[in-house]
């Protein structure tokens, strides 16, 4: 067992007090107070996991966020030589906007690896595709738009017509849509949540076929570390809103920013995990309040290294 497995429980932990915390918020129409309550569940968590963890990807830089900042030391054995270096791509709240007005698909997030194996991606946006396993080698973001349509029309025996394409409802979208209707496959829109919707593409069972278009960058190395641990399509290549943007980025990543990246760019070891759990109903149940007073989370980890996908169903009692 690596590493990071063993800690699987702790990040367990991690994602259901930052879910139980911003279910608090829902549907109360605050999404920063939803946001802040789940930054601070899952950081006091932190404090107690025997690890020398760091946050590669978290809620922005030390000056702009006071907790969970890109490169803070976490877990109660920070500097220790012999524990786990550990970085972790966080996302407390995912869908800020749906828990504050109840909507679906609201989760906490997280993902973990050996210390150095995460993108440290910045927070500008990253163009996107995901699809299952039996689309490996057929598919990309170099090809164009209907080549893929085709393709996984071919791959998946089924009508162009058919083919179930996901996506967040933007306005920088708005030729990709135009695109898809003319080619006459199917189009669904997600308000929010590309992370939720990449998974349902890349799984057998989904939904959808494939995830195209626009999210962010950080949700795209937590997205590649769940897919690497379920298979599938994944790729991303980063987009720059401004020449700051472009700047930033350059500093961050010793690399070129032009660059392809796959799933095993963005999470580069075996030994990492993906744990989610449901604030608001959809991708996962909503966190419930029981007739007792305990409160029921839902939440998933797909290990990496062993290559299953797991359910955690847990009582708390607060």
């Amino acid at each position: 067992m690596g590493k990071v497995s063993q800690l699987a429980n702790h990040f367990l932990d991690a994602v259901d007090m930052a879910a139980i915390a911003s279910a608090k918020w829902r549907g109360k129409g605050d999404k920063m107070a939803a946001d802040a309550a789940a930054v601070e569940a899952m950081r006091m968590t932190f404090d107690s996991v025997p690890f020398d963890g760091r946050v590669a990807i978290g809620e922005g830089e030390r000056d702009e966020a006071p907790m969970l900042y890109i490169g803070e030391q976490l877990g109660c054995e920070i500097g220790n030589p012999d524990v786990a270096a550990i970085d972790i791509a966080v996302d407390p709240l995912e869908c800020t906007n749906n828990c504050a007005d109840n909507l679906p698909n609201s989760i906490a997030v997280l993902a973990a690896a050996p210390r150095g194996t995460l993108l440290h991606a910045p927070d500008c946006y990253m163009d996107k595709i995901a699809a299952g396993p039996e689309m490996e080698g057929h598919i990309s973001l170099d090809a164009g738009v209907a080549y893929n349509i085709e393709q996984v029309a071919s791959v998946l025996d089924k009508p162009v017509d058919e083919v179930r394409i996901i996506a967040l409802d933007r306005p920088r979208h708005q030729s990709l849509f135009k695109e898809i209707k003319q080619i006459g496959s199917q189009l669904h829109l997600m308000s929010d949540g590309d992370i939720a919707a990449a998974l349902w593409a890349a799984r057998p069972e989904g939904e959808h076929d494939m995830l195209l278009g626009i999210g962010a960058a950080p949700e795209g190395v937590i997205t590649a570390t769940a897919i690497r641990g379920i298979g599938g399509v994944f790729e991303g290549r980063l987009v720059f809103r401004s020449k700051e943007e472009e700047a930033r980025a350059a500093n961050m990543i010793d690399d070129d920013l032009t660059r392809l990246w796959d799933a095993k760019d963005l999470c580069q070891s075996e030994d990492a995990i993906f744990v989610a759990s449901g604030v608001c109903d959809g991708y996962l149940p909503g966190v419930m309040h029981n007739a007792d007073g305990t409160l029921t989370t839902y939440a998933e980890m797909i290990d990496v290294e062993k290559q299953t996908l797991t359910r955690h169903d847990r009582i708390h009692r607060l």
